[in-house]
């Protein structure tokens, strides 16, 4: 029976490049991505958003004009779910609708001044957040996150596409 570690691990005479982990790197992401967002609110005074809601509206602030349907798209969500939460971030004063002068069924979204202003402050704050972690990191640690962001940007803009 083959030893399950070393059918894992890369050839390296064929492949010099290991593996990427992609378990251990999702892991990882979501993991910053939850701590960050958690300890990032204690000193905005902003009141917490779920999660579902602080997704809507960082697709509705990275495209703005884009319609209910395309956000429920683009989440892979119920249109109805994603209606009911774009309502709650209508009345908070982050979004607002615009209806089609000629077709008075479509209607677009666009983020507010308060909502890109929460979004300047959380932006930082979650800056705030990394740049003291980071900070305890070794120098070689810290070139690496560096050299890698570019790449971690694209993969985010890749997994971000629709489909």
């Amino acid at each position: 029976m083959e030893n399950v570690e070393s059918a894992a691990a890369p050839d390296t005479a064929q492949d010099p490049a290991p593996a990427v982990d992609h378990r251990g790197l999702a892991v990882a992401l979501m993991d910053i991505s939850f701590d960050v967002r958690r300890k990032s609110l204690e000193g905005t005074g902003l009141p917490p958003l779920p999660n579902a809601l602080i997704e809507i509206l960082r697709v509705v602030e990275n495209q703005p004009g884009i319609t209910v349907a395309e956000v429920a798209s683009r989440l892979g969500r119920q249109f109805s779910n994603v209606s009911t939460q774009l309502r709650e971030l209508v009345a908070r004063g982050l979004v607002t609708r615009t209806r089609d002068a000629t077709d008075k069924r479509y209607v677009t979204l666009h983020p507010t001044d308060e909502s890109l202003r929460i979004k300047t402050l959380l932006e930082t704050a979650w800056a705030d957040v990394l740049a003291t972690a980071t900070a305890q990191l070794l120098p070689e640690e810290q070139a690496r996150i560096r050299a890698s962001l570019p790449a971690l940007q694209r993969l985010a803009s890749i997994i971000g596409q629709p489909g």
